[in-house]
């Protein structure tokens, strides 16, 4: 767990400098509640100020440590390990990033809101690649290439307004594709259950923040608005993915042993 929590706080803190310095000026990120269809209730503190969108990031925490502090025993390998508690790492981190972004409405946690999503997104092709490579085969430094790429990619939101969509979107793809070429040549019944429920939180967790305010028009979305929907589909996402991955993970490394001599 030392080294997961190394490997994450470090370039997160490295990214927290950066965003805190004029280099994201231009980028372009929402600093009002005006962005966000529920409604700011004025006599609660800041942290508070839209209470369900603040208050469901309890729940990234929640799946987090669920995640990085469950066991399996003897079946999970030490680098198995590593892959899930660093994907569970990032859920945690992620929480605090988003309720201080609402909290202060400042471009700085604005910024880390849009580019830690992105390396989040990476870990999905990283871990599938520990998979399908086997740990023997597999290559620490060509994963730390690919989040570093990932990292990198952020530098789209400089160069164009929908930089970011485009790098999400382009991330989002990559995740699904191996996704399923890794259930097309490994999964059964359960870990396509996984994936499939993985896949519609995906789904809804990108929609329901697009229809934000079209949905508050309807009674049902006034209070629990799409943004808090499309973040429970977002925690939903990562607790799909830790299944479907955490299964593979345990299938692939047992047919391993025996088809060791």
């Amino acid at each position: 767990m030392k080294s997961a929590l190394l490997h994450v706080s470090v370039p997160f803190v490295l990214c927290v400098a950066l965003v805190n310095t004029s280099l994201f000026d231009e980028v372009q990120v929402d600093l009002s509640y005006d962005h966000y269809a529920e409604k700011r209730v004025d006599y609660l503190p800041g942290f508070l100020a839209m209470p369900f969108n603040c208050l469901v990031n309890l729940a990234y925490i929640y799946m987090g440590l669920y995640w990085l502090l469950w066991r399996r025993g003897d079946k999970e390998t030490q680098q198995a390990r590593y892959m899930r508690e660093v994907f569970a790492v990032m859920a945690v981190y992620y929480a605090p990033v988003q309720w201080t972004r609402l909290a202060v409405l400042r471009r700085g946690p604005a910024v880390l809101d849009q580019w830690f999503t992105l390396p989040i997104f990476a870990w999905v092709p990283v871990w599938i690649s520990f998979i399908e490579s086997r740990p023997t085969k597999w290559s620490a430094s060509r994963a730390a290439a690919l989040e570093l790429f990932s990292v990198l990619t952020y530098g789209l939101a400089l160069a164009h307004e929908r930089g970011f969509e485009g790098a999400l979107g382009c991330h989002v793809a990559l995740a699904v594709y191996k996704g399923v070429r890794m259930q097309w040549g490994h999964g059964d019944l359960r870990t396509l259950r996984y994936l499939l429920l993985a896949v519609m939180s995906c789904t809804g967790f990108v929609m329901l923040k697009l229809l934000d305010h079209w949905l508050a028009r309807h009674w049902l979305f006034q209070r629990l608005t799409g943004h808090f929907w499309s973040k429970v589909c977002d925690v939903l996402q990562f607790h799909f993915s830790f299944c479907f991955l955490t299964t593979l993970t345990q299938r692939v490394g047992l047919q391993g042993k025996t088809a060791a001599p």
